[in-house]
């Protein structure tokens, strides 16, 4: 019941926040439509979240739960990531990890190091200045590069902004050539899967590069089916709301728009923000599938001690009955022997 009452207000959540995210995506299209993504005088590209590198560096953001009871819901998400993990470096790509939520934390803390950095601090112009830089040593193939054990407490937008605007900055220093998101795909209760998401280059915006997933079985659809029956939840995706038909509208009339702002500096502005709506998108609806899973897996224990207590209830009357039966027989037999 707790799971199921929290599963709605993480799912509306999810869904007050589609809104925004479709309208930044319209503008952001639109302004690809109408502008070019190279400098005409530098022949740069517009930004450098575009900018598509060969994959030798990849940070791979893996969000999980903090908490247990939810059935399969950790585990396959931790198989998943491993198994995109184990070909990327079958590859002799060097893997950087930001695990979020703590059962994810635990399990790659057993596994890979953390990364190392060194922090220098240098003085120059007669100590009126200084120069400030981490440098990085790696030493294994695969590491830990940042935790984040208190991101789902309260998912805020500021502290996913914070988490974003790292994560671009390492993008933009070539530190990292690419960056996947592993989490589970949330849809309604019957309709969710785990899925290994391409989030930086962006190569086409308000699409998704799913590059593995893992379906839900008929099995678990029906388990969730009926748990969320029992709790009054819909199995249905809700249908979309005024806001977000509006939403979709936006910014897509086939007219001629005057941008106040440069094409570079509304490049500069949005993309980070756009990058940090999908992020925050993923955590939403990974919250909200954890607590399906959760109703789902503590519905059927529920079940499972229910069916066990009517089983030992069972036996319990059998061995009394039996014992009651043998006292009878042995008062009939002494009776029937004076």
């Amino acid at each position: 019941m707790v799971s199921a009452a929290k599963l709605r207000r993480a799912q509306e959540r999810a869904l007050q926040a589609r809104p925004y995210a479709q309208m930044l995506t319209n503008v952001l299209k639109s302004l690809v439509r109408r502008t070019d993504l190279f400098n005409e005088e530098t022949g740069e590209i517009m930004h450098p979240l575009l900018i598509e590198r060969e994959e030798k560096n990849v940070l791979v953001v893996v969000i999980a739960g903090d908490k247990g009871f939810a059935g399969g819901f950790n585990s396959n998400i931790g198989k998943a990531s491993q198994r995109f993990i184990d070909g990327r470096h079958a590859q002799g790509q060097n893997i950087d990890l930001e695990p979020i939520g703590k059962k994810a934390i635990g399990l790659y803390k057993k596994r890979y190091p953390a990364a190392i950095y060194e922090h220098k601090e240098q003085l120059y112009d007669n100590d009126l200045a200084k120069h400030i830089e981490d440098i990085r040593h790696r030493v294994a193939p695969v590491e830990v590069a940042v935790e984040h054990p208190a991101l789902l407490l309260k998912i805020n937008f500021e502290q996913v902004s914070a988490m974003a605007t790292s994560i671009i900055d390492r993008y933009e220093t070539a530190e990292i050539d690419s960056v996947y998101l592993v989490y589970n795909e949330f849809k309604s209760v019957i309709s969710q899967r785990v899925v290994v998401e391409k989030l930086l280059p962006i190569r086409k915006l308000g699409t998704h590069e799913i590059t593995v997933l893992e379906e839900m079985t008929e099995e678990q659809k029906e388990a969730a089916a009926k748990a969320a029956q029992e709790s009054g939840v819909s199995i249905y995706e809700p249908e979309e709301s005024v806001a977000e038909q509006e939403a979709k509208k936006f910014g897509t009339a086939d007219v001629d728009y005057i941008f106040d702002q440069a094409p570079e500096r509304l490049f500069r502005h949005l993309m980070p923000r756009y990058v940090t709506t999908q992020i925050f998108h993923a955590l939403l609806e990974s919250t909200a599938a954890e607590h399906a899973a959760r109703m789902t897996a503590t519905d059927a224990a529920t079940k499972n001690a229910g069916e066990l207590i009517d089983k030992l209830s069972l036996t319990m009357n059998r061995v009394r009955q039996a014992a009651i039966t043998k006292e009878i027989i042995e008062i009939v037999s002494g009776a029937a022997a004076l």
